[in-house]
């Protein structure tokens, strides 16, 4: 098989195909002249369940646009809109689509080390765990390793800011991109992108492109910048089990009242062997690893070690016989559980209820109803009477055992080959930017809410992530590395100035 890049677009100077060093060079001078921007953003609090701040946020990003000439639009959902922006390149014949979202996630301001999470703060590291504060006016003579504290600083608000300032860079120097360019912007992402779904088969016509590219995620650990090719979805369920009516004494009812956080024990303990694979039977039918696929997992400089080490495990479980194929599978997770009361408020009782909170992430081969419905038959086959809501009281005088189970399928998954169109033309414009080839991942263990722009747009997808991959995102002290920021930057440059290609393979 041979392949042969066509170039779609006319001849063009090579001033519009920076080389890497030119690249880096504007890269470099607009980080600096970016930071106000960032540390603006930063500032807006933006849980997607606070409607008023969401839509100061939704503000921002429609400033930040039509400054740069874009034409925006929201997009009206049952709650946060999505904001489309859009901007048409004189003779450019295709259409790049842009994700990213801008809110975030809760805050528990009580664990940050800093006043708060709205309030970025610039830090420089002592050691490996311990960070020291520097006035924010020491930003403009930043080295890599400093690093922005706050909440969304690399989930998901800065890929935002590098974007931005890419076409701030390209706009000075007068060069265009090289195709029209659309950016649509998630303000529920956080909170599973609800309503998303409905918007994109709402506005088929707004968002049709001939490519997506996805602001997001974090580079591969070892921090080389890195493609990811798909991404698993998510579906989560809800087991609960019920003893007595009301807790009691355990003194009083125990070896009597029977407590159904043993029951719960038992329904998780039973669906995952002492290697970590889930029992159910055809819970991973339909993934096979072939030689070609075996080929791109190997390719990934995971350090086994070091990841074991990182996290303080002696083991791992054996679904895969490696981290990269692991994540190819459908997984089972236990998320949460809850019974009872423990540490300051324990109390010697029989607790009225058990629950556990599960999330299953989907992988392209799977069918996510089936895996839901693999978990609910097993509970039933554990002697289970299954209900969707609080069980009444006959209910449960009537059945031995009682189970609440409730499940919601968020998104599926997705996956676009990397010798595609997209992956050949992201992969050429990562080499241009870096002068070497990005770590390729066939798919990451995360999710993201693509699917429904796939299907409804019949869109090939790529996940461009640029931040550190110890950034804490989600938790509390999320941070931004200034040196993958100014990469980010320099990345974005490389896309958008990287000529669209026609593959053909004879």
């Amino acid at each position: 098989m041979r392949i042969t890049l066509l170039f779609l677009l006319i001849p063009v100077l090579s001033l519009s195909q920076p080389t890497s060093e030119m690249l880096r060079n504007m890269a470099a001078d607009y980080t600096v002249r970016s930071f106000p921007e960032l540390k603006e953003v930063l500032s807006l609090p933006n849980d997607a369940l606070y409607p008023e701040q969401i839509e100061k946020n939704v503000l921002w990003a429609e400033a930040a646009f039509k400054k740069r000439g874009f034409e925006t639009r929201r997009l009206t959902t049952p709650a946060a809109p999505l904001l489309l922006a859009s901007k048409i390149v004189p003779g450019a014949g295709e259409t790049v689509l842009f994700y990213f979202h801008l809110d975030g996630q809760p805050v528990d301001s009580s664990k940050w080390d800093q006043k708060s999470p709205y309030l970025p703060v610039l830090k420089k590291p002592v050691n490996q765990d311990t960070w020291t504060d520097l006035p924010w006016d020491d930003i403009d003579k930043y080295e890599d390793d400093w690093r922005i504290f706050g909440r969304s600083s690399s989930d998901d608000k800065s890929p935002a800011v590098m974007l931005l300032t890419a076409l701030d860079a390209l706009n000075d120097a007068g060069i265009n991109p090289q195709y029209n360019i659309k950016v649509i912007m998630d303000f529920e992402e956080e909170a599973g992108s609800p309503n998303l779904e409905a918007a994109v088969k709402s506005n088929v016509g707004l968002l049709s492109s001939n490519r997506l590219v996805i602001l997001d995620g974090p580079r591969h650990s070892s921090n080389q910048p890195s493609l990811s090719f798909g991404a698993r979805g998510i579906a989560t369920v809800t087991i609960t089990t019920y003893g007595p009516a009301k807790p009691q004494h355990s003194g009083h009812y125990g070896n009597y009242a029977p407590n159904p956080a043993f029951g719960l024990a038992k329904i998780l303990a039973s669906m995952k062997d002492d290697d970590g694979r889930v029992t159910l039977p055809g819970y991973y039918d339909g993934v096979v690893i072939d030689t070609e696929t075996e080929k791109i997992l190997r390719s990934v400089p995971d350090d086994e070690a070091t990841v074991m080490n990182q996290l303080a495990l002696g083991r791992t479980d054996k679904v895969g016989s490696y981290y990269q194929e692991s994540i190819q599978y459908p997984s089972l997770n236990i998320r949460g559980m809850q019974s009872g009361w423990i540490n300051e408020e324990v109390r010697t009782i029989v607790p009225a209820w058990a629950r556990a909170e599960i999330d299953i992430r989907l992988v392209p081969e799977s069918d996510p109803e089936k895996l839901v419905r693999l978990v609910k038959e097993h509970i039933e086959e554990l002697g289970y009477y299954i209900v969707d809501h609080d069980p009444t009281k006959e209910e449960r005088i009537q059945h031995k055992k009682v189970a609440r189970f409730n499940y919601e399928i968020s998104y599926q998954a997705f996956r676009t080959d990397p010798n595609s169109e997209t992956g050949i033309w992201l992969r050429s414009a990562m080499q241009r930017a870096f002068e070497d080839e990005p770590v390729i991942i066939r798919m990451s263990g995360g999710s993201v809410p693509i699917a429904p722009f796939i299907n409804a747009l019949n869109v090939p997808a790529v996940l461009v992530p640029t931040v550190n991959p110890d950034n804490n995102q989600h938790s509390p002290n999320e941070n931004l590395r200034l040196g993958n920021y100014r990469e980010g930057i320099q990345t974005m440059l490389a896309i958008l100035t990287e000529p669209l290609t026609k593959i053909t393979k004879e």
